[in-house]
């Protein structure tokens, strides 16, 4: 499966983006989805993730109450409201092939496939 991130860009703080990921030509019915992001020197971190149905949803704490995951059958959405610096990163999608649609994964090995990223940049 070949993810495809978009919807990055460059915004000052307290501003909104949303990103978008899509497999061209599949659908993600079974398919949890998550985002993760990455800054130069640390480690890929869980942002969002969310489960087949849509029926549960997780978030990191940095993120939560400012950030909405949210999915269709082709398309799985990352809304950002109120961004900060701290949130300057490139995002990830990924994509974990599951039967159950109870649990959302957090842990990157849980993730079967993953987009190329983009970049999102909040100045202060």
């Amino acid at each position: 499966v070949q993810l495809q991130a978009s919807g990055g860009g460059s915004v000052q703080a307290g501003g909104s983006l949303r990103l978008s990921c899509t497999a061209p030509g599949r659908t993600f019915g079974s398919y949890g989805m998550g985002w993760f992001r990455e800054v130069p020197g640390k480690e890929r971190e869980f942002a969002a993730g969310i489960s087949q149905s849509g029926s549960n949803i997780d978030y990191a704490d940095s993120v939560k109450g400012r950030f909405t995951i949210s999915r269709d059958n082709t398309t799985v959405y990352l809304q950002m409201n109120n961004l900060k610096p701290e949130d300057t990163a490139v995002y990830y999608c990924a994509a974990e092939f599951t039967w159950s649609d109870s649990l959302v994964s957090t842990r990157k090995r849980q993730y079967d496939f993953w987009g190329q990223g983009t970049q999102v940049t909040v100045s202060s």
